[in-house]
């Protein structure tokens, strides 16, 4: 089911290893809204409509957060509310049929294949979803036609998607229905996440992506059913593929309401209606949706406000309905339980706070450098000044796989991984030695727009100094952005997990993954995600992740510092917001049920 993401939100379950989304804190202020404020008569029933306005920490960039650049936690938010597939997760992390879209069932175990059928599904403009939807859809996921070589030297990947093509990667050119309402796909080798093989995260609407690459639908859908399976070793150039592939990526990019309105096209129980940048997206009721799930509310506008005190001022004042904030302090938290008339759910995310070091950079091609600077990250003096006063038993993260409210996966994961031997206290002596008499420069890249990030540099930046270390602040709020460039040192941020699947390990831990940042690569772990990812045993799959996870930190990969905690916060006039989602759609979840009292 989906990437993981930039963090946003986050907690888990025992197979809550998927996709993640980055996670971080834009500096932007509270800004307007143009919508109706806070809206709506609390007197009417919920079936009356209404307006409810949600403050969002960053700032929306784009319609499609299954692209790399724009894969950040309020895009995917804005997608849980205009897109569907076929699944649904629950804040158990458990998965349930989405049968208002379609219906996809198991024919065969081996080779493992699975009948896909659309119920009657439709974009907002009246276009059925159909065989070219899903025919595109596919072909993004699966990565067919990729034949771009390790070094990136030749070859291409068509579609530049910021999780990984593992899950459908094996499987064959989809075999469809005379009707092209029903599609089979057949898999090469098993895979345990077939059933969320099909992220709605990533469906587009193929007429427009057509569009926008120059040709009909029709066209389009002749191209990708004629692409040629790619290999790396004889690349071949798709050149009608390779328009299909960039109107993909950036048709859908955009922090102002757009001219072309074919660009907010939903599948959803709303659409995008209005985009002020930098400032709000609203979204009003999708009049031509025709799922299981319609929404109940006229209009939703998520509010972009960078700092938690504005959001809950904005919340006290009834400017915004719902806050849930990526940092949560005690500050914050005790300000928001006095606010009188608001409903407070707090929990654990799926979502945790890291430190990478790039393998790419000359600082840290070393990996007697790399052992040297984590031994100086003061890993629970930034617990206990930052997360602590919130939750009071919290403990230092020690695993890159697991995090700690998983419970046993994770507590096996951390008896072999051996972090707490390794990094469980600053040994700035043990650093020193390490440094030989050496002053390594330290670039580290942050979002300099969130204080919790700003504190957890500092801390690291004053440890690692002590021993040597030369530390440079490349803060910033657009720190996303660069990311991916590899023009640092060392990252520190956070991801947040959709709660279900393994997409993680190929997404962030093989070689060349697509939120594979830091360059990391180990031909070990690369054999045991492969193998992890085709294993349809959880438990026995859970321990080759718990190899992946000691091979991290034998690898001076990086650190995990603390598992997020997280909370939610609603005004008593909102009905539906009553169940603690702690994975990256948070509050999210079940928004077709929201509605005004």
């Amino acid at each position: 089911m989906g990437k993981y993401t930039f963090k946003g939100k986050a907690a888990v379950s025992v197979a809550a290893i998927a996709a993640l989304t980055l996670t971080g804190c834009a500096s932007v202020g509270g800004g307007g809204n143009d919508s109706n404020g806070g809206g709506g008569d609390s007197s009417a029933s919920a079936q009356s409509g209404g307006v409810v306005n949600v403050a969002e920490t960053n700032k929306f960039s784009g319609a499609n957060p299954g692209y790399t650049k724009t894969n950040l936690d309020i895009n995917g938010h804005v997608a849980e509310m205009t897109r569907e597939g076929f699944i649904t997760v629950d804040p158990e992390q458990k998965i349930h049929p989405n049968e208002g879209f379609g219906t996809y069932k198991k024919t065969s175990d081996d080779p493992l294949t699975v009948e896909y059928t659309l119920k009657d599904p439709q974009w907002s403009d009246g276009n059925k979803i159909d065989k070219a939807d899903l025919m595109l859809w596919w072909s993004v996921l699966s990565g067919y036609a990729n034949d771009a070589s390790e070094d990136g030297k030749a070859g291409k990947d068509y579609f530049s998607i910021a999780g990984s093509t593992d899950i459908l990667s094996s499987t064959d050119k989809p075999e469809f229905s005379e009707d092209g309402k029903t599609m089979t796909v057949t898999w090469g080798k098993q895979n345990a996440d077939w059933e969320i093989a099909f992220d709605e995260n990533y469906l587009m609407p193929a007429h427009v992506v057509a569009k926008k690459a120059g040709m009909s639908e029709d066209e389009l859908l002749k191209v990708l059913e004629n692409q040629k399976k790619g290999d790396s070793k004889n690349p071949q150039k798709q050149p009608e593929l390779e328009k299909i592939g960039k109107a993909w990526d950036t048709s859908f990019n955009f922090t102002s309401t757009p001219d072309d309105k074919d660009v907010l096209l939903s599948s959803g129980p709303y659409k995008i209606d209005n985009v002020v940048e930098n400032n709000s997206v609203t979204l009003k009721k999708n009049e031509n949706y025709n799922g299981s799930m319609p929404g109940k509310l006229d209009e939703i506008t998520l509010r972009t406000i960078g700092d938690a005190t504005a959001q809950i001022q904005a919340l006290r004042n009834g400017e915004v309905d719902i806050m849930q904030p990526i940092n949560v302090n005690k500050d914050t938290m005790d300000q928001v339980k006095q606010i009188e008339n608001v409903n407070v759910q707090q929990g654990d995310q799926l979502a945790y706070d890291h430190v990478d070091l790039n393998f790419g950079s000359d600082t840290f091609k070393d990996q007697e450098t790399r052992e040297a600077f984590l031994k100086t990250i003061p890993r629970q003096q930034i617990l206990d000044q930052l997360i602590k006063p919130v939750k009071e038993d919290a403990e230092v993260l020690n695993s890159q796989l697991f995090v700690s409210s998983q419970g046993e996966p994770y507590t096996k994961a951390v008896e072999k991984n051996d972090a707490k031997k390794l990094y469980g206290d600053v040994d700035i002596d043990g650093a020193k030695k390490l440094l030989d008499g050496k002053t390594p420069t330290v670039r580290i890249l942050y979002n300099n727009g969130n204080p919790q990030r700003v504190d957890t540099f500092q801390l690291i930046k004053e440890s690692a100094e002590k021993a040597g270390f030369k530390v440079e602040d490349l803060g910033d709020p657009n720190w996303s952005e660069k990311l991916a460039d590899g023009d640092y040192d060392a990252s520190l941020y956070g991801w947040v997990s959709p709660g279900v699947g393994t997409e993680r390990l190929s997404q962030i831990f093989k070689t060349g993954g697509g939120g594979n940042y830091n360059e990391y690569s180990n031909a070990d772990v690369d054999k045991l995600v492969d193998e992890a990812r085709a294993n349809l045993d959880e438990s026995s799959r859970n321990d080759q992740i718990a190899e992946v996870d000691k091979h991290t930190f034998e690898d001076a990969y990086g650190l995990p510092l603390f598992q997020s905690v997280g909370y939610v916060a609603t005004s008593d006039k909102i009905a539906g917001v009553d169940q603690y989602q702690p994975n990256q759609t948070g509050v999210f979840w079940n928004v077709s049920e929201w509605s005004r009292k």
